[in-house]
């Protein structure tokens, strides 16, 4: 395991892109090395590497290509973290009036408007002494077993941490799942807990807007219950769609620039939310609420065990595989300082005091580490 961390270590000294990261639940670490310097981007989603996609797809999404890269993985066991966090105080005012302001903006926005649902978002800029930013991983490894965390980092680009609960979407062969993730509370010891109106309408928001889009790609529909899952120190409320893609007629492309962004990171409709969210938030999210991960990967799929296919089980079959997860519980690191980034979803009952503190739990998820 020294190993691997000590080549990454090395890719990012030489200045490098690579890619540090671990599935959700899993103990695997997987990482992508580039052997050059060239920003390499896909336009058709056809290539095989590791993607990361802004927020606005006006912009491009860049891919580490496999093609020009080399892969390692380890296994890692850690430890369960649990720091304490100090906040600042300070910059946490200033920052409050410029939010709260926004949320009102928002409100009176959907009001006088076709909008239902807008998610603005702030950052916060911390700070910060002797970063490293393999320890920062190390920590985030440790506290958030069921989250996407990963390390990315371009020198041409940029540098990223997170530890995401969403996924955008899984292709595996022609098996398709989605996940709507909506609503935010803190957790208190226990998943029985009750929602608001707000929160479960944004969570149905995003559930219509996900079948409206994949209707013509995928069949076989299956949606399960809504139900309550811990992501940190954090609750949200989660509903999860699969079904069979329509493989003759799929572009994956077109697929991708209709769903992406959700109503979880944009709203409703989706093309009105972008224009306000670019024009109000006074700053540019970059990769902030995009999407990254695996695209096009062959995998090995092992045959289900069953009396029917026994003499197979020895056998293994090979498979084309996509797993995105949205870039949420995300921070980018810049000379001695890290911009850590946060939202929330307002609709027309939206609280703007409530809103602020909302934003204030999610930034714990990643401050915690710092």
């Amino acid at each position: 395991m020294q190993d691997f961390f000590d080549c990454l270590a090395k890719q990012y000294s030489d200045n490098l892109p690579f890619v540090v990261y671990r599935k959700p639940n899993t103990s695997e670490i997987k990482a992508v090395l580039q052997n050059d310097d060239t920003i390499h981007v896909t336009n058709d989603f056809e290539t095989t590497g590791f993607v990361f996609s802004p927020f606005d797809n006006a912009f491009e999404t860049v891919i580490l290509p496999l093609a020009h890269s080399k892969m390692l993985s380890t296994i890692y066991t850690f430890n369960h973290v649990d720091e304490l966090l100090k906040d600042d105080i300070d910059a946490l005012k200033s920052n409050k009036q410029a939010h709260v302001d926004l949320v009102k903006k928002a409100i009176e926005h959907i009001k006088t408007s076709d909008l239902q649902k807008v998610v603005v978002s702030r950052k916060e800029i911390l700070d910060l002494e002797d970063i490293n930013i393999f320890s920062i991983f190390k920590k985030l490894l440790a506290s958030y077993k069921s989250a996407f965390t990963y390390c990315w980092y371009h020198p041409k680009v940029g540098l990223w941490l997170g530890a995401t609960p969403e996924t955008l979407l899984k292709i595996e062969g022609r098996h398709f799942s989605m996940m709507a993730l909506a609503g935010t509370q803190d957790y208190k010891g226990t998943l029985n807990v009750e929602w608001q109106y707000k929160e479960l309408q944004e969570q149905q928001f995003v559930t219509d807007f996900i079948l409206d889009n994949i209707a013509t790609s995928v069949s076989n529909i299956t949606i399960s219950d809504v139900e309550t899952v811990k992501a940190g120190n954090l609750l949200h409320l989660r509903t999860l769609i699969k079904g069979h893609l329509n493989l003759q007629n799929l572009n994956l492309k077109k697929l991708l620039n209709n769903l992406h962004p959700t109503p979880a990171v944009c709203g409703l409709p989706k093309e009105k939310a972008k224009v306000f969210i670019l024009k109000n938030e006074n700053y540019l999210r970059e990769f902030y609420t995009g999407f990254l991960g695996e695209l096009n990967f062959d995998v090995n799929i092992k045959p289900r065990t069953g009396k029917r296919n026994i003499e197979n089980r020895a056998y293994t079959i090979q498979k084309r595989s996509t797993q995105l997860y949205v870039n949420l519980r995300c921070m980018q690191i810049k000379d001695n300082t890290a911009l850590v980034y946060v939202g929330g979803g307002i609709t027309e009952t939206s609280n703007p005091e409530s809103e602020w503190l909302e934003t204030i739990s999610k930034s714990k998820v990643v401050k915690k580490v710092l």
